[in-house]
């Protein structure tokens, strides 16, 4: 059976072709940004909110694709009562940054999957993540030297490279933290006979 990821991230596609999956890839084009500011002035949850992002993602594509499963996921990070999205440029990155620096935050990552325009599993796991009180200087360099491919996670960070630098303690999944709560979502798939049980 034909799988396909609907998402244009380098890292949740690392992961599932790391675990073994063959698959192809349709990133969903969603207003995640309008989407995510009207949940959350309805009140919804953080993991709520990721699942329902995750969710229309998984619609999109699935509409087109009826006969393939469909693995859609998003990714939130919040502190201090605030919600973060992908920055813009560097100087918001940097901005993002300096305001987590020396905090602990809260990172949900949801996934679903779909199939014949429908969702037949989500799942959301959330992770502690504190970064350590890093200087002005450190944080110019690691910029530099990670660039923009910070502004392709939410968090802007990516911790299979040089963002492990910027923590101090981490409570969590390593592969939620990444993007995609992968353990679970190879069981679901195990179950659905898309991979060997």
């Amino acid at each position: 059976m034909s799988l396909i990821l609907a998402s244009a991230s380098a890292s949740r596609a690392a992961m599932l072709r790391g675990a073994g999956l063959d698959f192809d890839v349709k990133p969903a084009r969603v207003d995640e940004e309008e989407i995510k500011l009207s949940l959350k002035s309805d009140g919804a949850s953080l993991r709520d909110t990721a699942i329902a992002v995750a969710e229309l993602k998984a619609h999109r594509i699935s509409s087109a694709e009826p006969t393939d499963f469909i693995v859609a996921a998003d990714s939130m990070v919040a502190c201090d009562g605030r919600w973060y999205d992908k920055p813009a440029d560097m100087n918001s990155a940097r901005e993002h940054l300096l305001s987590l620096r020396g905090k602990t935050h809260e990172l949900v990552s949801a996934v679903v999957v779909a199939r014949g325009g429908s969702v037949i599993w989500r799942h959301a796991e959330s992770a502690k993540l504190t970064m350590r009180n890093f200087s002005d200087g450190f944080l110019d360099a690691y910029l530099a030297q990670a660039g923009e491919a910070v502004l392709s996670c939410v968090g802007c960070y990516q911790l299979e490279g040089l963002g492990a630098q910027l923590f101090s303690r981490i409570q969590g999944d390593h592969f939620t933290i990444l993007g995609l709560p992968l353990l679970p979502l190879l069981d679901i798939l195990r179950e659905n006979k898309v991979l060997r049980s």
